[in-house]
């Protein structure tokens, strides 16, 4: 099993109001093709910070992040724009999506502005139909944004994604905005997507969406201080027993 992300000795600061805010802190550890990983921790530990540092979103201040064996830091701003399009996917709690476009337009964008996608237009908007058809949500296909639900929406989001067939997705509280309903159905499709190939990292604060992941990463004041290896989930009968067990982790760890 191939690395996909590897992350050495990564820090991020901010300065503000000429003070120097340390958000990130010699973080190191590396992400294997077909992982699910979970990234956990209080409010302001820098979680959000290290999905887009390690994504090419965010600049890094030291240390070094490698993509696939590439060295990021090594890339023009261009090189890095055509890496998030060709070979990241990203979902994130606020939808972002244009309203001038409907769902269906919203979400074979990434696939119009990419050179490396060489399917016709018609292949596509096929393909863009498939995924929606797969998470459920065809029928809104030609919908305004403003005319679906927040559950609708994110799974919109999720094929969006995927348009670009990408190695590893990055989703940034993806059930956040979510009813618990509406949660469990889009970490449901993200399992799927994860079973068939995909590697995923994600932020989250809720223990049953982290429950699902097969690793769980625990960050406090900008540095890793725990790990668990939980495993793949085979079944929902699983689910309940593994929340525990991790719920007992985080605790702990004194989340």
């Amino acid at each position: 099993m191939g690395n996909v992300l590897e992350v050495k000795d990564l820090c991020k600061t901010y300065i503000i109001n000429k003070r120097q805010n340390n958000v990130l802190k010699n973080v190191n550890f590396t992400v294997h093709d077909g992982e699910m990983v979970a990234v956990m921790g209080p409010s302001g530990s820098g979680k959000s910070t290290l999905l887009y540092t390690v994504s090419g979103m965010d600049d890094i201040t030291a240390g070094k992040v490698f993509f696939g064996g590439r060295d990021m830091s090594g890339l023009s701003e261009k090189e890095l724009a055509d890496m998030r399009l060709d070979e990241m996917g990203f979902i994130f709690q606020q939808m972002y999506m244009l309203k001038n476009l409907t769902v269906l337009d919203n979400i074979i964008l990434p696939a119009c502005q990419s050179k490396k996608n060489k399917a016709g237009k018609k292949e596509k908007v096929q393909y863009g139909q498939d995924l929606m058809r797969k998470l459920g949500i065809i029928e809104v296909a030609d919908n305004d944004i403003n005319e679906v639900s927040g559950g609708q929406l994110q799974r919109a989001c999720i094929c969006r994604s995927l348009m670009n067939h990408p190695r590893m997705i990055f989703a940034d509280e993806p059930t956040g905005a979510l009813n618990r309903t509406s949660s469990d159905e889009v970490m449901q499709e993200l399992m799927k997507i994860n079973d068939e190939g995909t590697t995923v990292m994600l932020v989250t604060h809720d223990v049953k969406v982290a429950a699902k992941c097969t690793r769980v990463m625990y960050i406090v004041d900008g540095s890793i201080k725990g790990e668990y290896k939980i495993g793949r989930c085979e079944n929902a009968g699983q689910l309940r027993e593994r929340e525990r067990i991790l719920n007992n982790w985080l605790m702990e760890l004194g989340w």
